[in-house]
């Protein structure tokens, strides 16, 4: 079953989804004051990642009531490595001032070695970064803007097994194309908009304790066509619709469940599989590199795989055309969170 919502609010007056299912636009609307699970629960956040061929640029701001995170992370594909730089404030409790709408409403936010801004500009968004000590100060900066034309994105809500105060309302929007450049240790990284593209995952809810959850992206060209595709579960209860989604020339295309098949070994040891209930996703991914990250804080607990690499197969639009896939650059995630 895919269930596909309607307009209105996103909860109603005893904290709860009045819809679940999934969209192609923004067609509920968020407001944090209605929340009514615990407040350490709400967990707010905007994450971009920007890949472009050998190199790439991840940036997230998240406000999870007890833990506010900023962090920026900059890949180099050809070498296989990365560089992060975290930087943790204590309960900001809805001070970060999230937006409510994925269409609306600037992030500016600054602490100590990391600043950071999204802001909305006629028919795009600019991610700024500015980190002086990136990198045992070599720095980084970057100045990046992502058109974003008229086109379908992927968004659900989701609520959670036996918490019914518990939900998640997750938009992706995959395919920005991005225009400007990232400077690491004085050298220049271009990011054009003929091979450079994004994907904004922006995710608001109050979340129960203990989840584990899957997630693949990719945006890029086949054939001559922007192509994209957001994969995942475990995100809550998705009964009433999963948040697969293929996206070809602005254009969504629905899909049922994904199953991600991974390797026995080390989350980049091995080649990992995708398999769909509807047989229109039928991929492979080869690992190039595996951004782990493992934190134990007395009950909180992360361990995460976010596994960057490339992906070739087949996929089927909603008209029964194939496409063929081959070496699209994306990622693949593992994560499990008590928090």
């Amino acid at each position: 079953m895919q269930h596909k919502m309607g307009r209105g609010d996103l909860l109603d007056v005893r904290g709860e989804l009045i819809e679940r299912g999934w969209a192609s636009e923004e067609v509920r609307r968020y407001k944090r004051a209605a929340v009514r699970a615990h407040p350490l629960r709400t967990k707010e956040w905007d994450y971009y990642c920007v890949l472009a061929g050998d190199y790439g640029l991840a940036v997230t701001v998240a406000d999870n009531d007890y833990l506010g995170f900023l962090g920026v992370t900059w890949f180099d594909f050809r070498a296989r490595k990365y560089v992060s730089e975290d930087v943790l404030a204590p309960f900001p409790m809805g001070k970060m001032r999230m937006p409510e709408s994925a269409d609306a409403g600037d992030v500016r936010v600054a602490h100590g070695k990391l600043e950071i801004r999204y802001t909305h500009v006629v028919g795009a968004r600019r991610v700024e970064v500015r980190a002086p000590a990136f990198d045992k100060g070599r720095g980084l900066e970057a100045d990046l803007l992502l058109a974003q034309p008229p086109m379908d994105r992927m968004v659900i809500a989701t609520p959670f097994a036996g918490a019914p105060r518990s939900f998640y309302y997750n938009q992706k929007i995959n395919c920005l194309r991005a225009d400007g450049a990232v400077i690491v240790g004085g050298e220049r990284f271009a990011f054009c908009p003929d091979e450079a593209l994004g994907v904004l995952d922006w995710g608001r809810g109050a979340w129960t304790y203990d989840n584990t959850w899957y997630w693949g992206s990719a945006s890029g060209f086949v054939d001559g066509r922007v192509f994209g595709f957001n994969i995942g579960y475990g995100f809550g209860d998705t009964s009433a619709a999963t948040e697969s989604m293929l996206f070809v020339d602005g254009r969504a295309h629905k899909l049922e469940r994904v199953t991600f098949h991974l390797p026995e070994g080390a989350p980049d040891s091995a080649p990992w599989r995708f398999t769909s209930s509807d047989n229109r996703f039928e991929l492979t991914f080869e690992p190039v590199l595996d951004r782990a990250s493992a934190a134990s804080l007395g009950p909180i607990k992360s361990d995460q795989h976010q596994v960057f690499g490339r992906f070739s197969g087949n996929v089927v639009l909603d008209d029964g055309e194939t496409l063929a896939i081959k070496d699209l650059l994306g990622f693949a995630e593992k994560v499990h969170n008590r928090w």
